[in-house]
């Protein structure tokens, strides 16, 4: 066995499917002086026991990109590194029982087929046809997506490790990883066998992933459950069958029941995600044992009654066999149930490609992403889905991570419902006023764990966790929000904001400096400005708002969601030795937003504000003798001002405006109201329609772009897509007739039979009464009048693109006013 070199230039730690994909690729980028540690044997974590299935389905565009390119990579794979494997692309019949489940197949088939897949809705003789052991009198049809299929997860780490040592790269087994340490801006990695220095490391240690985070100071936040399936002996009636017709059958999953089932050889595999699931490794009293290598929990098959006897009645042959094996092993999960993928947050040349609950089926574009994160900073798709960023430090909090952990588990093939809020690890950060208004009927969702109202319900609604269970745009919601609106546009709003992500940027040279990082200007002191930032390529990274208070001290404020994105995005381009500073003070502020033709005489009844001064300024006052700065933006599109406070003082001013704003009109609004706002004035949010699969040219951005600066991040790259001529560009949709939905994002546009984009966003304006869509259209179409299709859950509507200027208040006088 070769020894361990001194150097590397990256070390990847962990040797399942991912952590060698991730060589693989690396190696394939030409960075072959990547070493890889692994404990004990390649596959010994939670690869050996995979059931080795290899979906594309996804509700998630960069999702389904990543398995799409995980099939396209593992059908060439044996002969491009000449090592035999066992990859059956069988296709597989996702079944649908009910009509929001077919709603469902139609979107996802919409992405497939754009992405160049030919993924199918089937009708139930289609089902019957493709699979002829099934009962079919109580489905509504299925999706069928002929990429899907198996693999032997043994033979496909060894292929990729193969591939890899081929190219140059090298994998040290048998030898733990002990600890890590930074010295003279290099990891040392210590292990059983030595130290090695590197530039980078990557945890790929898949289950075992917090306990190597940990060594960096990092609490990765997940939890492991035990997850079973059934191997079943062969089946007479299935070994004939497969022998006529020369294939497998296809890999069938119902998904309403919670389960999939495989033929394996002439038996078959059942294995259900139960709602009665288990946590394992969870508290001090069950502690992860110190190597579980090629390890089984016991078999736990109580839970699993319910859906074998589903299975049974689905598929009557499968009760003819028995039972040969149970395996029940540990899989991770996040919060979200999405793998992390990309930089490690707070740790300068780490990164993390851990935690995946579907490691085969995501390893090969998990390796994709993963070499070019380390090899270019940045990567080909948005994959915000996965970044691990997107998860703050609550979230990794052992009861949150177990409580999401198992809700994800039970409800793994659950539709996601854009107005269902999943109701577990809730609370977790809350508003000063959130009994206030919670007390007003406010109904709620988490944003980076902070409780939002969406929407505010009165007596009688149906607040039930079942009235969310649709695409409809009609709910309970439906005609509240239609008030809120109104009242914004017609008296006045106020809405509770707590968790805006607010950096303070202290210190000389730091306007100089911040000017190189955005597309445009800084605003000058006293005023607020939006800014854009692009990467090398040009694409869109993230927006903020950027208060000015004098020369050297700037305020920034992004999206909730954004606040570890966007603060190491900042931390990480400042000069070494910087005579700023970059803090974080997002916990010690909170926001409301006044809005609507009234806000003024509100204001003024409780305050000594300049109530006069002009759109984007800001100024401090007190409100109920508490201190407070009014900034005169409004996300709504109406005279308005954020309200940021202390947060001690948020509960006092807030009474002092309601108990004014009763008498002119004033009501809470919710989430779902400011997004019906925000649409009408085509205002753009981040990772919807702001993302990096999109340059600032093609989100109409320009006139945040001030040509004329000596230098910006990303401006070689805009002149040079300026003079080529930008291919696709961001246009406002309104469609004509819809239905019953508006059209949710990466919805198809369609014109004269071809795809010529997509929605980033849709939803109902209710100050002009239209489905709205904000989307990406080819450039020869984005011209106002022009008539497409945009494909919403299937069926096609008219839609015709609008005029470069909002749909409500078009010279923003009412914003102005």
């Amino acid at each position: 066995m070769a020894g361990l070199p001194s150097t590397a230039r990256v070390v990847i730690i962990g040797g399942g499917a991912v952590g060698t994909s991730a060589l693989y690729h690396l190696a394939k980028a030409g960075w072959t002086d990547c070493v890889l540690l692994e404990k004990n044997e390649l596959t010994s974590g939670s690869t050996w026991h995979a059931a080795g299935n290899v979906p594309t389905f996804s509700s998630s565009w960069s999702l389904m990109n990543m398995q799409r390119y995980s099939t396209e990579l593992y059908r060439g794979l044996a002969e491009a590194v000449d090592y035999p494997m066992n990859y059956h692309v069988t296709g597989s019949v996702r079944l649908a029982h009910s009509v929001e489940r077919m709603q469902e197949f139609q979107r996802a088939k919409g992405m497939g087929r754009y992405q160049g897949m030919d993924i199918d809705v089937v009708g139930v003789d289609e089902i019957k046809r493709r699979y002829p052991f099934i009962e079919t009198h109580d489905l509504k049809g299925a999706l069928y997506d002929p990429s899907d299929g198996d693999i032997d997860p043994a033979q496909l780490t060894q292929a990729l490790a193969k591939g890899a040592r081929d190219m140059g790269a090298r994998i040290i087994r048998f030898c733990p990883v002990t600890g890590v340490r930074r010295e003279n801006d290099e990891w040392v990695v210590e292990t059983a066998q030595g130290e090695i220095r590197c530039e980078i490391v990557v945890n790929a240690a898949g289950y075992r992933a917090a306990e190597v985070g940990k060594m960096f100071g990092r609490e990765v936040p997940m939890m492991v459950m035990s997850h079973q399936y059934i191997l079943f002996e062969e089946i007479p009636e299935l070994a004939a069958w497969s022998k006529e017709q020369g294939k497998k059958l296809p890999l069938l999953r119902d998904v309403d029941t919670s389960y999939y089932l495989r033929q394996e050889k002439n038996g078959m595999n059942l294995g259900p995600y139960e709602r009665n699931c288990r946590a394992h490794w969870a508290t001090h009293n069950d502690p992860m044992p110190e190597d579980f290598s090629f390890q089984l929990f016991p078999d736990d098959l109580d839970r699993l009654e319910h859906y074998l006897a589903d299975a049974v009645a689905r598929v009557p042959i499968l009760g003819t066999a028995g039972l040969s094996k149970v395996i029940n092993g540990p899989i991770p999960y996040t919060p979200d149930g999405n793998p992390l993928i990309g930089p490690m947050p707070g740790v300068p040349n780490a990164f993390e490609a851990c935690v995946f609950t579907f490691g085969i089926a995501q390893g090969g574009g998990a390796g994709k992403v993963l070499a070019e994160w380390v090899t270019q900073g940045q990567t080909e798709w948005d994959m915000w889905s996965c970044d691990p960023r997107r998860f703050t430090s609550f979230a990794a909090a052992p009861d949150y991570c177990v409580a999401k952990g198992m809700e994800i588990y039970g409800n793994e093939y659950a539709i996601q419902f854009p107005r269902h809020a999943w109701p577990e690890g809730r609370d977790r950060k809350l508003s000063p006023i959130h009994d206030r208004i919670k007390a007003l009927g406010a109904r709620f969702d988490a944003y980076n764990g902070w409780e939002r109202a969406t929407w505010y319900a009165k007596d009688g609604d149906d607040i039930s966790e079942e009235a969310t269970l649709t695409f409809r745009r009609e709910g309970p919601w439906h005609n509240r929000v239609r008030e809120e609106c109104l009242a914004v546009r017609d008296a006045a709003g106020i809405l509770d904001l707590p968790g805006f992500s607010r950096f303070n940027l202290d210190g000389p040279g730091a306007a100089e400096w911040l000017s190189l990082q955005v597309t445009g200007l800084v605003p000058k002191p006293g005023r607020i400005g939006l800014v854009y930032f692009a990467d090398d390529e040009g694409r869109i990274v993230t927006e903020m708002s950027v208060v000015r208070h004098d020369e050297n001290l700037m305020t920034l404020i992004t999206a909730a969601v954004a606040q570890w994105h966007d603060f190491e995005w900042l931390k990480s381009r400042m000069p070494k030795g910087a005579p700023f500073r970059l803090i974080d003070r997002t916990e010690e502020f909170s926001t409301q937003i006044l809005a609507g033709p009234n806000s003024r005489k509100i204001l003024a009844a409780v305050c000594s504000a300049d109530l006069a001064l002009p759109w984007l300024t800001h100024q401090e006052t007190k409100i109920a003798g508490r201190w407070a700065k009014l900034v005169r933006v409004s996300f709504a599109g109406e005279l308005g001002w954020e309200i940021h406070t202390r947060v001690d003082d948020t509960a006092a001013i807030f009474d002092a405006i309601c108990a004014v704003g009763e008498q002119h009109g004033l009501r809470p609004f919710g989430m779902y109201a400011l997004d019906s706002l925000r649409l009408e004035k085509g205002y753009r949010t981040w990772k919807g329609d702001l993302t990096t699969d999109y340059s600032i040219l093609q989100g109409g951005l320009e006139r945040f772009v001030k040509w004329d600066k000596p230098d910006f991040r990303g401006k070689a790259a805009l002149l040079n897509e300026k003079q080529q001529g930008v291919k696709k560009r961001f246009v406002t949709l309104v469609v004509e007739n819809p239905g019953d939905c508006d059209a949710p994002s990466v919805s198809t546009l369609w014109h004269e039979g071809k795809i010529v984009g997509e929605t980033t966003s849709g939803g109902w304006g209710h100050r002009i009464d239209k489905s709205i869509a904000l989307g990406m259209l080819r450039a020869d179409l984005a011209e106002p009048g022009t008539r497409i299709e945009v494909e919403i859950f299937g069926d096609r509507f008219q839609a015709v693109v609008q005029k470069d200027e909002p749909l409500w208040d078009p010279k923003n006088e009412r914003l102005r006013a």
